[in-house]
């Protein structure tokens, strides 16, 4: 099963639920709160195998994926 982040739009905690795919736009109650008013977060991740990138970037900057924003170091 996948895990997914999620935010709360009242409290603004952030909480991963380790979940299936079919429920990962279900409702869900914030762990912190109670409330049900929370999203699913886009996540970017980073893999790397054998030294080589094989997901996310590269380095510097997850926030924007790919090495293009102006607070990357690549």
């Amino acid at each position: 099963m996948p895990l997914y982040e999620y935010i709360c739009q009242d409290c603004r905690t952030r909480f991963d639920v380790l979940r299936a795919m079919k429920d990962a736009d279900a409702p869900i109650a914030c762990e912190s709160c109670g409330s049900p008013q929370t999203a699913r977060c886009l996540t970017v991740f980073f893999a790397q195998s054998g030294g080589k990138v094989v997901a996310g970037s590269s380095g510097g900057c997850a926030g924007c994926a790919g090495g293009s924003c102006a607070s990357c170091s690549n």
